[in-house]
């Protein structure tokens, strides 16, 4: 099991995501923990103030490593216990390295995971020595890090066993052949699935292919490693 720990000042933008499909699931049945602390719950002051303006001057506001540090240290803390050994603190921004497939296995080793949320114009710089590490999700710019955390919680916790329903479910995803895992050699970040079809078996004279149709699982499993795609 895995615990997150996600630290946002828009606490209620998770309230509908975590009560829906597989994540709601993965929860009901106790294979993930996610829980949600409010940043401005660890302010100083009666305004709950978590930004203020740069130094220097400059555009928007930054959030003060104040309310973080506090924020990191009793979470990092809080409800600890001899299964939680593997921690790991994560800052959610753009300047940070790309996730992919091969960081949501990778992350899946660990048993606690923190996602701090920006907002604004980003971090005081400082906090970047409180955290183990920086992730995006893409080269593109967002209101904050909750989508984020989102992403990233819903893709690690799809590594663990049991959170997606049929067993195999994994082994022939995208970015993840199972020819490749079967022989020992590196999974290829460039793996598209091959295409999937259900019914009618005909659609206004776009038809199923025939193999997909016959039966025989050693044909249908070549016609599928054949049609995987590399991404372009």
């Amino acid at each position: 099991m895995i615990q997150f720990d996600i630290i946002t000042i828009f606490p209620k933008i998770f309230d509908s995501y975590l009560n829906e499909s597989i994540i709601k699931r993965a929860l009901k049945k106790k294979l993930i923990q996610i829980k949600i602390h409010n940043l401005r719950d660890y302010t100083s002051n009666k305004h709950k103030t978590v930004d203020d303006r740069p130094y220097g001057g400059g555009p928007g506001m930054i959030l003060l490593i104040g309310p973080i540090a506090k924020a990191l240290l009793v979470v990092s803390r809080k409800q600890r216990n001899k299964k939680t050994k593997k921690q790991r603190i994560i800052m959610l921004t753009p300047a940070g390295k790309k996730f992919t497939q091969r960081e949501a296995e990778r992350l899946a080793k660990y048993d606690r995971i923190i996602l701090l949320c920006g907002r604004y114009e980003g971090f005081d710089a400082r906090v970047d020595k409180l955290v183990d590490e920086k992730i995006s999700i893409g080269d593109y710019v967002l209101s904050g890090g909750e989508l984020p955390a989102m992403v990233i919680a819903e893709a690690v916790a799809r590594q663990l066993p049991g959170v997606v329903g049929h067993e195999h479910a994994l082994n022939e995803e995208t970015f993840s052949p199972p020819y490749v895992k079967a022989s020992g050699g590196k999974q290829g970040l460039d793996y598209i699935e091959y295409p999937q079809y259900t019914r009618p078996e005909d659609f206004k004279g776009q038809k199923v292919p025939k193999v997909l149709l016959g039966g025989n699982h050693a044909e249908i499993r070549k016609w599928r490693q054949k049609n995987a795609k590399a991404r372009k």
